[in-house]
């Protein structure tokens, strides 16, 4: 370098003698001091260090653009922003060292907004958390931080223009826009890399659609608080371009670094390759400043923001608890659900074929069959357009969905009565044993069946789940075990199989209308009447299956308790184990097998009862298979 400025206020004159004597004592250069007002920049090849506050920094900046010089900051309690931007450190003699290093001399870019220099950021509005370090807060501030931003959510319309035309309009509650941020801290938010020679801006647009999802938004960023470009949350969309316009039809108040404007215009741009400065050892992988990562495209991510309908309700009205999906999401998920909520001849022979295949299955005691059975079989997809039905309170919907379940039931239980009355076997195998007594847990599954299927059928991209669902709730193999019983006259056959059956087909409704709502396919007002009606069903059906989940409990607590538990009756060791427990029966009946190395008399076993009896704290009836162990 040729020359070295260094250029101060009048009032700091007194500073220059220390660092003019630290250049010469370890440099053996001379400093030219001169008083900010005196001077613009003039030299090539000279360096100009800047002992300013940040906003005659940024004047020095915004006069002398694209000149052949290179700047150097030199910390002040008055200029923190500059130091922050550029990593300097806090120490004089320090930061000095790093001004006279050349290896640490780089030509950057520079934001502009409003034609003014900008160090930080510009925040538009209230970011709520974005751009502030939530992890030095404790978690009393956290807590209160969260409810106030929760409190005071509002939304305003802006429009965006890029520099390629890309145009938005659409609903905020605030913007940040940054060019870099090449200091990174554990607390930051953003924790991906964006670049000062990138030619970008980048603006970060938080638009929640519904209060939930900016809850999750919220305890994201207050207490995760992290979070990449590459993943945003859903409330949060990205614009990184060149050139960037926004505009509102009311006054924007905004703030420039930590100076708060009002307007109605924001023009926004990236001055590519303007200045040359000498970055400080904060930013310590100096070669990602020296390359250009310019590649000219603009990165657009803005699908989740507001926009069309969604975007006028969400500035007419309050925000809603959940969120109302876009136009583009209802047409076709619409008319997908209501095809198939009609009734069809494809429906029905997939009914009989899958029906047919079910009974034969249980008959065999064979699972694979009955899993092909409930992939097969094509109760699912009526089921989840009854729900959206209810949740829209669509009565076409409903009375088709309905009609085609009707006729779906009626003839698998005709087929499978048939086919029943043809087949000479008449044991109870254990898959048909398995559906004859539903409890809480078999409307759990329901339930979480129910939220995959309407799910999968909302988003298409896991539209192929919709088989695992399938196999999960296993529609037909119920009414299959239903006809069963009809064809063999057991009454308590019928009653618990197609009790499962109900459990499923109301638990899917319920849960398949709650996910449609969260999803926004509806308003809470709109689908109240439904979800009451599904609800109160689902609360009946509920009782006789909480008296079963507490037979199951029971059963477990009697196998847990006697389950390899050994005794010795008459000086004779004697080891249970339980094969099943049988609580229809006015006691306890449990099956057990005895072994032993010695042959079990009446008594013995009579006194096994009695002990066995003492240890339950209840009277039991036992059905005993002695085994006698010989060594």
């Amino acid at each position: 370098m040729d020359k070295i400025h260094l250029i101060l206020d009048k009032e700091c004159l007194y500073d220059s003698d220390h660092i003019v004597d630290y250049i010469d004592k370890h440099y053996n250069k001379k400093v030219i001091v001169k008083d900010y007002l005196d001077e613009t920049g003039s030299y090539d090849d000279s360096l100009y260090l800047l002992y300013l506050d940040d906003n005659k920094i940024k004047k020095f900046i915004k006069n002398n653009l694209y000149k052949k010089f290179t700047i150097a900051i030199l910390p002040n309690d008055n200029c923190p922003l500059a130091v922050k931007s550029y990593g300097i450190l806090k120490n004089l003699n320090d930061a000095i060292d790093d001004s006279l290093n050349l290896e640490r001399y780089t030509t950057i870019d520079l934001l502009i907004c409003n034609n003014e220099p900008i160090f930080n950021n510009v925040t538009i509005g209230d970011v709520h958390g974005l751009n502030d370090c939530i992890e030095k807060q404790s978690k009393y501030k956290r807590f209160t931080g969260f409810l106030k931003n929760l409190r005071n959510l509002r939304l305003q319309e802006f429009t965006f223009v890029t520099s390629k035309e890309y145009e938005l309009n659409t609903a905020a509650a605030g913007i940040m826009i940054l060019e870099h941020n090449l200091i990174q801290n554990s607390d930051d938010v953003i924790t991906e890399k964006l670049y000062n020679n990138d030619g970008k801006l980048n603006a970060f647009v938080l638009a929640p659609k519904s209060i939930l999802s900016y809850i999750y938004y919220l305890v994201m960023i207050f207490f995760y608080a992290h979070f990449k470009v590459k993943s945003l949350p859903q409330s949060v969309g990205i614009l990184k371009t060149s050139k960037l316009t926004i505009s509102s039809n009311s006054a924007i108040n905004f703030k420039l670094d930590e100076s708060y404007v009002s307007s109605k215009y924001i023009e926004l741009e990236i001055l590519k390759q303007s200045i040359t400065v000498a970055l400080g050892r904060n930013i310590l992988n100096i070669e990602d400043s020296k390359k250009v990562h310019d590649d000219g495209k603009e990165i657009i991510k803005t699908k989740e923001l507001p926009q069309g309908e969604v975007k006028k309700m969400l500035l007419s009205k309050k925000i809603p608890l959940f969120k109302k999906a876009q136009e583009s999401d209802f047409k076709e998920l619409f008319i997908s659900l209501r095809d198939s909520a009609k009734l069809s001849s494809v429906f029905l022979v997939l009914m009989v074929l899958s029906t047919l295949l079910a009974t034969t299955g249980l008959f065999q005691n064979s699972a694979p069959v009955i899993i092909g059975a409930m992939v097969l079989a094509p109760l699912m997809a009526p089921i989840v357009s009854l729900s959206m039905g209810v949740v829209r309170g669509e009565n076409e919907m409903i009375q088709n969905s309905a009609k085609t379940l009707s006729y779906g039931i009626l003839t698998a239980l005709l087929f499978s009565v048939i086919f029943t009355y043809f087949m000479p076997l008449t044991n109870l195998t254990d898959e048909m044993r398995g559906r004859l007594n539903p409890n809480l847990l078999d409307l759990m599954v329901a339930i979480f069946s129910g939220i995959a299927g309407a799910y999968a059928n909302s988003k298409s991209e896991v539209a192929k789940s919709l088989a695992g669902v399938a196999i999960a709730v296993a529609l037909v193999p119920p009414l299959s075990v239903t006809g069963i019983g009809l064809g063999w006259g057991d009454m308590d056959m019928v009653y618990g199989s197609f009790l499962l059956f109900v459990t499923n087909l109301v638990g899917i409704t319920l849960a398949s209308s709650l996910t449609f709502l969260f999803l926004g396919y509806s308003a809470v007002k709109r689908a109240k009447k439904g979800i009451v009606y599904t609800t109160v069903i689902m609360t009946i059906i509920a009782i006789p299956l909480i008296l079963s989940f507490n037979k199951a409990l029971e059963q477990n607590n009697i196998y847990n308790i006697l389950h390899n538990k050994s005794y010795v009756i008459n000086n004779k060791t004697v080891n249970i184990n339980i094969s099943q427990v049988d609580l229809n029966t006015k006691e306890p009946l449990l099956y057990i097998t005895v072994n032993s190395s010695s042959i079990l008399i009446k008594q013995d076993l009579m006194l096994l009862k009695d002990t066995v009896q003492e240890h339950l704290g209840k009277k039991v009836t036992l059905n005993i298979v002695n085994n006698m162990i010989l060594k």
